[in-house]
């Protein structure tokens, strides 16, 4: 299968020329049918054929095996979750957090990398937050902050600028100054190849909604397993523990411990049928394309406008426009589908490898008038 295949598969694509994936990437048909089977199947036949827990179950360990086998780790290393913002705070809530604890971030995060620490906040933790110029994290400015840090949160991909950050140089400062390091990695999987040993993080934390066009529900959460047992989580299950009648309970052993109770299967189900059509087509290959309509894009807006790098690292493309929401629906009138940012107050188009050029160039047409 090829990314014209892939387009072809999709239905939301034929009529609107949509450029959010960053936001949301509409499923091909079989993403939805392996869902739709699966609810049918395990509503429909399990209760007379099979224990349902169990063929639930069975669903869960062979994503739990798929999303593992993507993202480079062992099945026992990653917990299936609702989204990234699940998590992140399934991570910050399974620490002993004290009074005087330090956590940082960048000013590039999405809430989802903002809003648990708000919350710690309340509890008396100080959260520190690095700024940033361009999309770009100094180096030297994050190891001056994580210096006696707990932890330290920040994007692989920023959702302002579509920069890459250089994630494992940001673990090693993290790790030196010996804090946890935990990743928000939900703009990588489906655009750019991931390797979460490459990077060396604590956890990274990732969903399959966006360029690996799955459903909504299926996100997942990698955790090294060097620092699984230093980690309690705050809620707990039957998933979550090695007997569920123990008493007392003893948590499972590896990320699973972070799993909880009867979840849907069925949008991980899908995920997995996701990452299969994404290996068919070809990270590598994706990535290219990615590249090449990114940087038309690019190459058609004025520098003063770009606020993304000007040879795009990502499919995420930053505008500067005068009025970002009179632009996102006045391009929705004219078919085009992009979204509007609060930090920096500009348009942000979303480029996959299944858009085409027509596409980019129809887009570039209808914001001439923002710049002449």
């Amino acid at each position: 299968m090829n990314h014209r295949e892939l387009r072809a598969d999709t239905p939301a694509l034929h009529e609107d020329v949509y450029l959010n994936f960053g936001a949301h990437g509409p499923s091909p048909r079989y993403v939805v049918e392996a869902a739709d089977e699966f609810v049918r199947s395990h509503e429909y036949e399990t209760g007379t054929r099979n224990d349902p827990y169990d063929v639930a179950f069975d669903a869960y360990d062979r994503t739990r095996e798929r999303v593992a086998d993507f993202v480079g780790a062992d099945a026992d290393e990653i917990a299936l979750t609702e989204s990234t913002t699940a998590g992140i705070n399934a991570v910050a809530n399974a620490i002993d957090w004290q009074p005087g604890d330090i956590v940082v971030r960048t000013d590039l995060e999405h809430p989802a990398g903002t809003l648990p620490w708000q919350r710690l906040e309340e509890q008396g933790v100080d959260v520190r937050v690095v700024e940033t110029e361009d999309g770009r994290v100094d180096l030297d400015a994050l190891a001056a902050a994580v210096d006696d840090a707990r932890l330290a949160c920040f994007s692989a991909v920023t959702w302002t600028h579509g920069t890459r950050l250089p994630v494992a140089d940001l673990v090693d400062i993290v790790h030196e100054a010996g804090a946890f390091a935990l990743v928000d990695a939900v703009q990588v999987p489906g655009q750019l190849p991931m390797d979460v040993t490459e990077w060396g993080a604590d956890a990274v934390a990732a969903a399959g909604h966006k360029w690996l066009m799955g459903l909504w529900g299926g996100g997942f959460l990698y955790i090294d397993r060097d620092v699984t047992e230093t980690l309690e989580p705050r809620t707990v299950g039957y998933r979550s523990v090695e007997t569920p009648t123990a008493d007392p309970y003893e948590f499972a052993a590896g990320a699973r411990r972070f799993e909880v109770g009867s979840a849907n299967p069925a949008p991980h189900v899908a995920l997995a049928e996701a990452i299969d059509a994404i290996d068919e087509v070809g990270v590598d290959r994706i990535a290219e394309q990615i590249h090449q309509l990114a940087g038309r894009l690019a190459d058609g807006v004025p520098d003063e406008r770009l606020h993304s790098p000007m040879t795009p690292e990502s499919g995420l493309v930053t505008i500067d426009v005068d009025d970002p929401k009179a632009t996102v629906d006045r391009l929705a009138s004219e078919g085009i589908v992009v979204r509007a940012l609060p930090a920096p107050n500009a348009i942000r188009a979303s480029i996959h490898a299944v858009n085409t050029r027509t596409e980019i160039d129809r887009l570039l047409d209808a914001l001439e008038s923002e710049w002449v």
